[in-house]
């Protein structure tokens, strides 16, 4: 299955976004993220996007592997920034938080599990991985890596957008170019709102689509509960033993969530 670049380029038209927004399209590349730092590098000026109907060397967080099988939605967004560089976290989370509530407009109930996740009733529909170049102390430069399952398989763990229509008898996407658009669309809305509102506001909303709000964990055998998370991405956990209470925050990497089976 082919991506029709024309039919994405006119999805993305119809849609609020400030600026045209050029698209590369592949057919099999390894990586769309690695194709838009070579483009990046020669010269392309973002933004721009780079899409695929397959990887054959998608990369998710903490470098494992992302399958990337025909039927998915793999896309790369490049971006020129003015943050700095301890404000990384903040482009996940409005990343994150951007497509998420984007595709709640389109009857999707998409929330957001830590760290980088996008999940439908606890089951993994997407994932984002960001990559940044450094200038000085600014991030310059900035590749969104979005993975999101369309009608590629998936496995125990996971969701694809065609089985959710499906169980619901609505079709609210019509088409893999359409869910690019709206993907591209909600990552800049997430990064504007973000602009606009800084970390505590951005905050405060992408709280409301926290996944693992609650959810019980254990760590070096104590008993915790998930909070929130914190202005630096990372993972609030409030710990309990006799008579006293300590919140602790956790890196990225520190511990894994889980998914419902």
């Amino acid at each position: 299955m082919s991506l029709d670049i024309q039919q994405l380029e006119n999805e993305l038209s119809s849609l609020d976004l400030k600026t045209r927004i050029p698209v590369h399209g592949f057919n099999t590349i390894p990586s769309t993220d690695r194709t838009a730092w070579e483009l990046l590098e020669s010269g392309e000026n973002p933004p721009f996007a780079v899409i695929a109907s397959q990887q054959s060397a998608g990369r998710g967080q903490q470098g494992r592997q992302w399958l990337s099988e025909i039927g998915g939605l793999y896309l790369s967004l490049a971006l020129e920034t003015d943050l700095t560089v301890e404000k990384a976290p903040h482009l996940v989370l409005a990343t994150a938080w951007g497509i998420a509530s984007r595709l709640r407009s389109y009857r999707i109930p998409v929330r957001v599990k830590w760290p980088n996740d996008l999940v439908i009733d606890g089951k993994k529909l997407g994932g984002i991985k960001i990559e940044t170049r450094v200038r000085g102390e600014n991030i310059s430069r900035a590749v969104i890596g979005v993975g999101i399952n369309w009608r590629n398989r998936v496995p125990e763990t996971g969701i694809d957008l065609q089985t959710f229509f499906t169980g619901t008898g609505e079709s609210s996407i019509h088409s893999l170019e359409q869910l690019a658009a709206v993907t591209i669309a909600a990552i800049f809305s997430g990064y504007d709102y973000y602009l606009s509102k800084d970390i505590e506001g951005l905050l405060a909303v992408y709280l409301e689509l926290f996944a693992n709000l609650g959810q019980r964990v254990s760590i070096a055998g104590n008993t915790g509960i998930v909070t929130g998370v914190s202005d630096r991405g990372e993972l609030k956990v409030r710990l309990s033993s006799a008579g006293a209470t300590t919140e602790i925050h956790l890196p990225t990497g520190t511990i894994s969530l889980g998914y419902n089976r």
